[in-house]
């Protein structure tokens, strides 16, 4: 989970290799990091993490292979979903989308894969 805001131009040092995605895909200063989580996931077996409050990510595996895993990503507020898609990531890949308000700017949740 990732603090994104126009307040000072600070960028968290683990997040200089996707600094530049995120320049790309937002039009921010300044990047933390709120929080990094790690899910073992299993398969059709939601998770939810509760990014926000009143706000939450569910994260479903629904298929993976050697190289591959595919996501199920919902977002919901209060309960109610307002994002649904399905991602496919290779290992080390990461997946950027824009969350809900937070502070003097906005969440992004940073969404990648580690196979074991």
């Amino acid at each position: 989970m990732i603090e994104a805001s126009n307040v000072g131009s600070h960028v968290d040092p683990t997040l200089r290799e996707l600094h530049r995605d995120l320049g790309a895909l937002f039009n921010f200063t300044s990047y933390r990091i709120l929080r990094d989580v790690n899910l073992n996931l299993q398969g059709n077996r939601p998770v939810e993490l509760i990014v926000h409050p009143g706000r939450s990510m569910e994260v479903t595996l629904i298929g993976d292979s050697r190289r591959l895993v595919e996501l199920r990503i919902r977002l919901k507020r209060e309960g109610i979903p307002i994002l649904n898609t399905n991602v496919r990531l290779t290992a080390g890949r990461v997946v950027l989308i824009g969350g809900p308000r937070h502070g003097e700017g906005t969440m992004i949740l940073a969404v990648s894969t580690r196979f074991q």
